[in-house]
């Protein structure tokens, strides 16, 4: 009986979910334009990530632009890209996105010295990511209001062309946003396959790969792979949300998911085993918000969370966010917004 309880559940919340995305499929505007000079340098150094870093001698190059096009014909490998942003004060109230066009071939995203996002994956397991459409999101905890922040691509180029080499290069601000109040977007572990126990919280999952949540798992060096893959995170609640009603947030996941919390299944958007696959209606569209049931958080501050999915065909994996923890408060008014 309660599995059919949480089913009745998500299909309700899908039903709406889905009817209220066609209402804003593309709900970003353009906030400030990036396109120009980047400073520019080939060769690697994990040092060119830093903040400080001092990047005044590098070359200037144009973004987009591939850079064979502006003296560096011929060459393939690494090479990093950084600009200067003054993020001002007000835009504390927007939810901000990086909008870097197209990436030949694999990218990491630094925000500030810290690791954002990326897509494809560098050698020694190259994989290519060349017809990626690159839109991050930028974590409000990095950023800098007001402030001078720093901006950093490290890119690998197999060949031919490399860089970034179109698009329209951009920040951009989410409307109405859907804000965590704590973020868990960021390295999640991750592994394809599929075994019961990855759900326990004991499981020790220190072998797993890491993957960039949210972003699709084919652009993070799982090209052309369906099936069955988790997620597994482990975090430290904060004390002042331990007396709340919480929701945890998966974004968009493609195909279909069963959530756990410290072993426990929460929500799911459909029905998998070995042999057979059901979706709750158009399940790849809609946003996950799953409510915790007290008891898993009330007596421990530390929770982990674990995804399971299945992917059919395509894009796979918690590809786009908000990924986190809201109150029920707030994600009651985001809908009542949304709807009006």
């Amino acid at each position: 009986m309660k599995r059919r309880h949480l089913h009745i559940i998500t299909i309700v919340a899908l039903m709406l979910s889905t009817a209220l995305s066609g209402l804003n499929a593309q709900n970003l505007r353009d906030y400030m334009s990036l396109n120009g000079k980047w400073y520019f340098s080939i060769g690697d150094d994990p040092d060119w990530a830093r903040y400080h870093y001092n990047h005044f001698n590098w070359e200037e190059i144009r973004v987009p632009s591939m850079w064979e096009q502006q003296g560096f014909n011929g060459y393939d490998g690494f090479a990093w890209y950084r600009k200067e942003v003054n993020i001002p004060q007000d835009a504390e109230n927007l939810s901000l996105w990086l909008d870097l066009g197209y990436i030949d071939d694999a990218d990491e995203l630094y925000l500030n010295g810290e690791l954002i996002n990326g897509s494809g994956k560098f050698p020694p397991e190259f994989e290519t990511a060349y017809n990626a459409h690159r839109l991050y999101k930028l974590p409000e905890q990095h950023l800098k209001y007001g402030q001078t922040n720093v901006i950093a691509v490290r890119i690998y180029d197999a060949y031919k062309e490399g860089g970034v080499i179109s698009g329209n290069i951009r920040l951009r601000a989410e409307i109405n946003p859907l804000r965590p109040d704590l973020s868990l977007e960021g390295k999640w572990k991750f592994k394809t396959g599929d075994k019961s126990y990855y759900k326990e919280a004991s499981y020790n999952d220190s072998n797993w790969d890491e993957i960039m949540v949210p972003g699709a798992w084919e652009a993070q060096g799982y090209d052309n792979y369906d099936g069955m893959a988790w997620y597994r995170h482990t975090i430290t609640l904060p004390h002042e949300l331990k007396d709340e009603r919480l929701v945890i947030l998966l974004g968009k996941i493609d195909d279909v998911d069963e959530v756990y919390v410290n072993g426990e299944l929460i929500g799911q958007t459909g029905e998998i085993s070995e042999n057979f696959f059901f979706v709750y209606g158009e399940a790849w569209r809609a946003l996950r918000g799953y409510t915790i049931p007290p008891h898993l958080y009330k007596n421990t501050q530390k929770m982990t969370i674990a995804v399971r999915v299945q992917d059919q065909t395509q894009t796979g994996g918690i590809y786009e966010g908000p990924v986190g923890i809201i109150t029920m408060d707030k994600y009651i008014e985001y809908w009542n917004e949304k709807r009006r």
